[in-house]
């Protein structure tokens, strides 16, 4: 992670909560390893009075398999070395990715060029037009281009971290980290998804908050809106509109994401057949399953079961 001069504190903690190295022991995994790198050995002034100062430097910038580029409060505060630094280090395989307006900073160097990007939606425009070779998207809370991912603004840098945690340990961990950091462990589809409407968790005061809870325990069942607004005592239209006003999404993209979660979970840790996995997803049939998988998680169930049995035995 790199740190200078006008940076924020939010994603700055993100990220080191993240991908710090408490979770090793609790989750019993390899984890990240993460290093704060400054530009130089001075101390770097941070948004809202305070110093850091880097236990590393560039050349641990020249070696990291990922690095993560942190927002300031002026688009244009990132020194103009930066951008070499992340040319040569995408040119050599590391994955980049800026949180918030560090957009910027990637497409200074190039990299957004010809790509799909997003930033803070109050910056979206100015990105746009300062980079049309960039295609910026106001709406989503991250993209991920593979070895390039950006996020939209503060709290979607968790989302992309997390993102981040799932394409690396799977849903699994991701999920117990969320829980550990008290954040809904999933407001995104898989790899490269796009997202439109994040999928908060509802607190007890919300009316639906206990249909939501059986929702949750019950995926393998057929559940339609009337029955859901039975349960609530209302009526399914009213139902459908609250569900929408509280969660961002309608009833059915709400289960079937929670579903695509389960069969993830499933195929991650069990040797469950991809049959007996769409019956407890509540997906019916292998073919269910697999169509709704793909179009959210972009690959096959057994292809994304060899993906993760490979990261556990390696």
């Amino acid at each position: 992670m790199v740190v200078y001069d006008g940076i924020t504190p939010f994603e700055l903690g993100v990220a080191c909560d993240v991908f710090g190295p408490e979770w090793e022991a609790l989750f019993d995994t390899s984890w990240y390893r993460l290093y704060v790198c400054g530009l130089s050995p001075r101390p770097v002034n941070v948004e809202g009075g305070f110093q850091v100062l880097p236990a590393h430097g560039p050349d641990r910038i020249a070696s990291a398999d990922t690095v993560v580029v942190l927002p300031t409060i002026g688009v244009d505060q990132a020194p103009a070395e930066m951008t070499e630094l992340l040319r040569k280090a995408h040119a050599r395989g590391a994955r980049i990715v800026s949180l918030c307006t560090g957009a910027f900073v990637l497409a200074a160097a190039r990299l957004l060029d010809g790509r799909k990007a997003t930033t803070h939606w109050s910056e979206c425009a100015l990105l746009a037009s300062r980079y049309p070779e960039v295609t910026v998207d106001p709406d989503v809370l991250f993209v991920d281009q593979g070895t390039i991912l950006t996020s939209a603004g503060s709290a979607a840098s968790m989302d992309l971290c997390l993102h981040l945690v799932r394409q690396d340990h799977g849903a699994e961990i991701a999920t117990r980290l969320a829980r550990q950091l008290v954040v809904p462990p999933q407001r995104s589809g898989g790899q490269a998804q796009y997202i439109a409407t994040p999928l908060p968790a509802l607190d007890e005061s919300n009316l639906l908050a206990e249909t939501v809870v059986w929702m949750q325990e019950n995926l393998d069942q057929a559940i339609t809106v009337e029955a859901l607004a039975a349960r609530s005592a209302m009526s399914p239209r009213s139902f459908a509109r609250r569900f929408r006003a509280a969660t961002g999404t309608t009833p059915y993209q709400w289960l079937l994401r929670q579903r695509v979660q389960l069969s993830q979970r499933l195929l991650e840790t069990t040797d469950l057949s991809v049959e007996a996995i769409a019956e407890r997803s509540g997906f019916s049939t292998a073919s269910n399953l697999r169509k709704h998988f793909r179009r959210n998680v972009h690959t096959s169930p057994q292809s994304y079961r060899r993906t993760f049995q490979t990261r556990r035995a390696s």
